[in-house]
């Protein structure tokens, strides 16, 4: 380990980073390029040292438990590379916050559609998350706005597939594998995302009855909420918000209140078909709190151990039942001893082996991170 270290110590003298909240690591090193990302990540795979990638440290809980020899911090592959509002596209650094970009693309009155409320969180870190904001349900999942996108694979190649048109976009759909991926492929780089325009206008208006809600609202940016309550998220003209904030009939407010994500101990998120969505909810315990997506078919939650139990055993069976899941976004060490992150293993298992290894042959990256274990 002496040599190793006088190795790393040589090759990327000044790149020693701080990344707080990140688990000890021999290692914690922030890439100043794309080349010395996949330079540290080919020194990681011809020594057999598992690397963990950190951007802001928000979307960490998720996946099994990694105790890293290298964390990859990803601040310095920061920043805007190319913007052209006018084509509603932009390649961003993985390592730029989502909110740096956010403030860039609002000038233009445009906006990448990712978490609303994103913390200290990146760009690339939301993607490899599949982190998709509340807007999913007029927009999308964010894997749907990923044109290109470079990795840096755990074996130290620089992958760059899809393109920065539309239209260009062809081959394997590697921008949507690293989506959700959480950096078991390699680091994401940068990326091109397509951009949507802002409404002039927007308002949260509260309804009583979500469903109602789905069918009179035409395209809302979200209906997110409780059984007892949602509010309904609307973005267009004024003319066109004021008339279904008066179809809906109930209180509206100008602006978008997005809701946070539940407080608790413990968090995660139930996953079913939209239509039983309302099932969910009756079934999560009355100590949890919980924000449903309305036809989307998500609920997140987050509650104490003990409710978070019956949430890990009852609500997951059922939730596998019908085609869904119910997965840990955030618990204590002793909480991921006793329950698997993500529930029972998909039948795709063998697949994702194959993928993984062909990006990561040597197995650094975040090991056992992914569902089954892969």
């Amino acid at each position: 380990m002496t040599s190793l270290r006088s190795l790393v110590a040589r090759l990327f003298d000044g790149a020693e980073a701080d990344a707080p909240g990140a688990p000890d690591a021999d290692f914690v090193i922030a890439p100043r390029d794309r080349d010395e990302a996949a330079r540290l990540l080919d020194i990681a795979s011809e020594h057999g040292l598992v690397v963990l990638p950190w951007g802001g440290g928000e979307h960490q809980g998720m996946g099994g438990r990694v105790e890293p020899d290298i964390v990859l911090v990803t601040s310095s592959l920061d920043g805007v590379i190319d913007y052209q509002p006018e084509d509603l596209t932009v390649v961003v650094g993985g390592g730029t916050t989502v909110t740096d970009l956010e403030e860039t693309l609002a000038e233009h009155h445009l906006t990448a559609v990712l978490p609303e409320h994103p913390g200290d969180g990146t760009v690339g870190g939301a993607i490899a998350a599949a982190a998709s904001p509340w807007r999913r349900l007029r927009y999308g999942p964010v894997r749907d706005r990923m044109l290109q996108v470079t990795l840096a694979t755990g074996d130290g190649r620089l992958v760059t597939a899809g393109g920065r048109v539309v239209k260009n976009v062809t081959g394997y759909d590697i921008p949507r594998l690293g989506a959700g991926s959480l950096g078991s492929l390699g680091v994401i780089v940068d990326t091109c995302i397509k951009l949507w325009p802002r409404g002039e206008a927007s308002a949260t208006v509260v309804v009583d009855d979500p469903e109602r809600a789905l069918g009179v609202a035409h395209k809302p940016l979200a209906v997110a909420g409780d059984a007892r309550e949602a509010r309904v998220y609307l973005s267009g003209t004024a003319r066109e918000v004021e008339a279904q904030a008066a179809d809906l009939g109930g209180k509206a407010t100008s602006g978008l209140s997005w809701p946070h994500d539940p407080a608790g101990e413990v968090a995660g998120v139930v996953r079913v078909p939209p239509a039983l969505v309302g099932d969910a909810l009756d079934r999560l315990p009355a100590g949890a709190g919980v924000v449903a997506a309305f036809g989307v078919g998500e609920v997140r939650w987050a509650s104490d151990t003990d409710p978070a139990r019956t949430v890990l055993t009852e609500v997951r069976a059922w939730s596998e039942t019908v085609g869904g899941s119910t997965v840990i976004a955030r618990a204590p060490d002793g909480l991921y001893a006793e329950f698997d992150s993500w529930g029972s293993p998909p039948s795709t298992l063998d697949l994702q082996r194959r993928i993984k290894a062909a990006f990561d042959p040597a197995g650094v990256m975040v090991p056992g991170r992914l569902p089954g274990g892969v």
